[in-house]
Order: C-alpha cells, then sequence, then structure tokens
C-alpha cells in the first residue's frame, strides 16, 4: 500500500502491539493511520506513537470489509497439501516488514505425512528476524490458523527454532529487491 490512510476506529479494537507482541485495546474515535495491509492483517500507527497489528476479522473497525477465509482446495495426498502449504504461507506477512515470511526467510521447512484416508499432519519449521521477536507467537499463529483451514489437515504443528539464526542472505532476491537492498 503505498498512500497511507488516515482513519478514524468506528468502535474498540483488540490490537497487538508491534514489536512486543502484547495486547491492548485501541478504543472508539482513535485516528490511525494504515502503515500496511498484507496477508488480511492492517498494520496502523496511533497519533499516540503505538504501532499495532489489526486482524483482518476486525477489518470493519477500520471501515473496510472483513476478509472472508477460504480453506484451500486441494488434493489430499501429501505432495499436494505441501504445495498448498507453501503457497498459503506466501500470504503471511511479517506486521512490521512488508514482505511474506516465506521470500524473508522465517521458513525452514514444511513437511507433510498422511495419517489418515485423506487427512494429513503438518509440520512447519520457522525462525523469527530476531530471538525474542514479540510478533514470533502471531505470526506462528496465522501459519497453524491457515493451515488447519485446509480440508485435507487433521493436525499442524509450526515449530519456532533459533538454530540457524536468521540473517538478511535467507532472503529471496524477490524480497531483497522489494526492500531495496539490491
Amino acid at each position: 500500500m503505498s498512500d497511507k490512510e488516515s482513519i478514524v476506529l468506528n468502535r474498540n479494537v483488540n490490537a497487538i502491539v508491534i514489536p512486543a507482541g502484547i495486547s491492548v485495546v485501541m478504543k472508539k474515535g482513535d485516528v490511525v493511520t494504515i502503515m500496511q495491509s498484507l496477508g488480511g492483517s492492517y498494520t496502523v500507527s496511533s497519533e499516540s506513537g503505538i504501532m499495532a497489528r489489526i486482524s483482518a476479522v476486525d477489518a470493519d473497525v477500520l471501515g473496510k470489509e472483513v476478509e472472508v477465509i477460504h480453506a484451500y482446495e486441494t488434493g489430499t495426498d501429501p505432495e499436494s497439501i505441501q504445495t498448498a502449504c507453501w503457497e498459503f504461507m506466501k500470504t503471511v506477512y511479517d506486521p512490521e516488514i512488508p514482505v511474506n515470511v516465506v521470500d524473508l526467510g522465517l521458513i525452514y521447512d514444511c513437511k507433510t505425512r498422511a495419517i489418515a484416508d485423506g487427512l494429513n499432519h503438518v509440520d512447519v519449521t520457522m525462525t523469527l528476524t530476531a530471538p525474542g521477536c514479540g510478533m514470533g507467537p502471531v505470526i506462528q499463529a496465522d501459519i497453524e490458523a491457515g493451515i488447519k483451514r485446509m480440508d485435507a489437515v487433521e493436525t499442524v504443528e509450526v515449530e519456532v527454532v533459533l538454530d540457524p539464526p536468521w540473517n538478511q542472505n535467507m532472503m529471496s532476491e524477490a524480497a531483497k529487491l522489494q526492500l531495496g537492498m539490491l
């Protein structure tokens, strides 16, 4: 989103402070500026200087349409599910950085295995841009919730690891270009 848009909140809303990852209630009447709207959520900055993430399900507080989240339609075999998982994870964004978690290099691995007829278990191994990142659990939960919505997925485990530590070399060339690093 190139033009920043200021909006008066039309009701109270739960939000997550960036980068601390703590929950706050932003009040009806507060003026916020939308800094980023990627992956269905909104990163906003308040007049008091707080940067926060507002979930897609609360888009109406910003006068936006609530995004309807659909399950991914895919085959039920592990290979099809694994491909769908990678595609889904490209729609998950770090609230501070306008790059998806795959291109950012945060996803180390995604493995899928059949556990029953037409049902699968998915294991995702990811990292954070910095140890102790307060938004880590938010990103982790976004990935888990999205993969769980896939029809042929029964269980999901998203593990955050810090070894090897993330570094800028893990980013795709597209991400580096988007962030002006090339």
